[in-house]
């Protein structure tokens, strides 16, 4: 279905506790969540008919709803079934799920407190994030016209919509540049992420990655520091500045889309995809493979 717009697409989308068919699942144009950003959301991802880490990423959901002052009107449990519920119905075996919340449209204003809070999950086909050719070889990144915001301006732990916008900037701005995405500095000026994922670097066999406490502390980014730490890589979590970006051997990005995603290049530096990079790249894929015990979600007939 590539190619194809969101809108258009085919099948069914669960929504406030229902199976409507993909065409209906609509929001007014009065919707909070459209005007004031009061949305929040995950990107899931499921391998061989297996939802990877999906308690997890349900229970960022509801904290990241929390954050933006309310509660989704479903438990971790109604929401990690619902999500197993359309995969089948999606008949997906590999896919990519959007569990999404926002606030509805019963007051229009920057207040909200009467406001609905409506719950959708989206599932489709979506096989990978960059162009895999250019993704083997390492993906070319610009430097972002915008920073992370300061924890003190914005919800930074939440994975919420309006943070995004900056993001989105970013990115267009680098793609018009022929690059793949751009990496963002936060507020004080030190490395913080690019527009969609968390980064790393390689300096003499050891692993370093901003310490996230301004932007989200990814689920991919903790299963890969996990991976590397297993096979006895060190990884420091610590404050790395730009001027550092000269002395790293190696660059990769986490992400639920991404995966694990080599890079190339940051603007005028240069990166080789090297030995930790490539086998950090099988092991997640191994990792996100259903294990034998496991039973992988039956496709619907």
């Amino acid at each position: 279905m590539a190619g194809i717009a969101f809108d258009q697409r085919d099948g069914l989308i669960w929504y406030n506790g229902e199976f409507v068919p993909w065409a209906d699942a609509k929001v007014h144009v009065l919707t909070h969540g459209l005007h004031y950003a009061s949305c929040v959301f995950e990107g899931v991802r499921a391998y061989g008919g297996e939802i990877f880490r999906l308690e997890d990423h349900t229970e960022r959901l509801i904290k990241s709803g929390e954050m933006l002052g309310f509660t989704i009107p479903y438990s971790a449990e109604q929401l990690n079934e619902a999500q197993g519920d359309i995969l089948r119905r999606q008949n997906l075996v590999d896919g990519y799920l959007r569990p999404v919340a926002w606030r509805g449209s019963e007051m229009m204003g920057v207040s909200a407190q009467s406001n609905s809070i409506n719950v959708a999950i989206a599932a489709w086909e979506w096989p990978s994030y960059f162009d895999p050719a250019e993704r083997l070889r390492g993906i070319r990144l610009d430097h972002a016209i915008y920073r992370r915001p300061d924890p003190a301006t914005a919800p930074s732990k939440a994975k919420a919509a309006g943070l995004y916008m900056i993001c989105t900037l970013s990115k267009h701005a680098a793609e018009a540049k022929g690059y793949a995405d751009a990496l963002m500095l936060d507020w004080r000026g030190h490395v913080a992420e690019t527009t969609g994922a968390n980064v790393f670097f390689v300096k003499d066999g050891v692993i370093h990655t901003p310490t996230p406490d301004c932007f989200l502390a990814g689920i991919t980014r903790d299963t890969v520091i996990g991976l590397a730490r297993k096979r006895g890589i060190e990884v420091v979590e610590r404050t790395i500045l730009p001027e550092e970006l000269d002395d790293f051997e190696q660059c990769f990005l986490t992400g639920t889309a991404a995966e694990v995603t080599p890079v190339s290049e940051i603007g005028e530096h240069r990166f080789e995809v090297g030995e930790i990079t490539q086998q950090l790249m099988n092991d997640y894929l191994a990792e996100v493979q259903p294990k034998p015990s496991a039973q992988p979600l039956a496709a619907a007939g």
